[in-house]
Formats: structure tokens, C-alpha cells, sequence
């Protein structure tokens, strides 16, 4: 009688470890760079690289936001409906209920970032252009008019373009 309740006490605790197990599913979410402020939900959890375990059920969609300094805001999702759950389905056969965790995350979730493109360009080095270029055609203008010689203007020309802040 004994062996027949511990048999019994096993194959229970056994077939409720499988399905408490089988309803979480754990997933890595990674970003290149890695580092990248990670917001599930629109809530911050942390930096990449993250495990991510939930237990929601087939179907459930997370928002993912990436932020780094020097790169777009990167957003996606991903949704428990990417791999079949083995454990939960071999469960389900017992329990209907595990059926609704039949599916779970890919084990890993990688995100490429894109580097934020500087098209500004410095104030004063426009600045500075522009006011080399204005002596240049003026003296330019000087040796075209043959107020200075050829020889004056390659001298001051060269003083003009070695000259970093005029």
C-alpha cells in the first residue's frame, strides 16, 4: 500500500513539474551593439543583453525598444507563437489548460541598430570656408587685374589655406 502512494505522490509531483514548467518560456534579446537600453511594454527592464521569461499564453505580443546614444531608436515585438513547446503539448494530452502554452520564444532575439547619421555640419566651418574663399578670390581677382605677381599670390595663398581660423 505504501509503495502504491509514493508511486502515486511521484508520478503527481512529476506531471505538475512538467506543466508549471512548460507554461514559462525564456528567450535572450540581444542588440549590436549590445548595451542598448532595453523597454518591454514600454516599461525599462534593463540593458542588452536581457533574458526575457514570461508565462502569457499562445499568441501574447511584447513591444521591444532599443535606445542607445549614437543610434536610432529601434522598435519591433516578438509573440509566443515562434517555436512548438514540446512539454506543453505532451501536457495537454493530460490537462487541457496547457494547451493555451503550446508555443513559446525563440531561444534568441538579436537586433541590429543604425548608427545616427551626422548631416550637420559646424557653423563655424562654414564660416571659416567661406571667409577663405572670399580672400581667395579676392586674391585672385589681384593677380588677374596684375596689381600683384603670380609669385605674391602663391604666398599668400598658401598663408590663406595653412591658416586653420581666419
Amino acid at each position: 500500500m505504501k509503495k502504491s502512494i509514493t508511486l502515486k505522490t511521484v508520478a503527481i509531483f512529476l506531471a505538475v513539474t512538467v506543466l508549471l514548467s512548460s507554461c514559462a518560456s525564456t528567450t535572450m534579446i540581444q542588440s549590436k551593439p549590445s548595451g542598448a537600453k532595453l523597454y518591454l511594454n514600454g516599461e525599462s527592464v534593463g540593458k542588452t543583453p536581457y533574458s526575457h521569461t514570461d508565462t502569457k499564453i499562445l499568441g501574447s505580443t511584447t513591444t521591444v525598444r532599443l535606445e542607445k546614444e549614437g543610434y536610432e531608436t529601434f522598435n519591433t515585438s516578438f509573440s509566443r507563437n515562434e517555436q512548438a513547446d514540446v512539454g506543453a503539448i505532451i501536457g495537454g494530452v493530460f490537462v487541457l489548460v496547457p494547451f493555451l502554452w503550446t508555443m513559446k520564444y525563440k531561444p534568441t532575439h538579436t537586433y541590429e541598430m543604425t548608427p545616427i547619421r551626422n548631416n550637420k555640419i559646424n557653423a563655424e566651418t562654414i564660416k571659416t570656408s567661406n571667409t577663405k574663399l572670399e580672400k581667395l578670390k579676392e586674391l585672385k581677382q589681384l593677380l588677374d587685374e596684375k596689381i600683384i605677381t603670380q609669385e605674391e599670390f602663391d604666398i599668400e595663398k598658401n598663408k590663406i589655406l595653412k591658416n586653420k581660423k581666419q
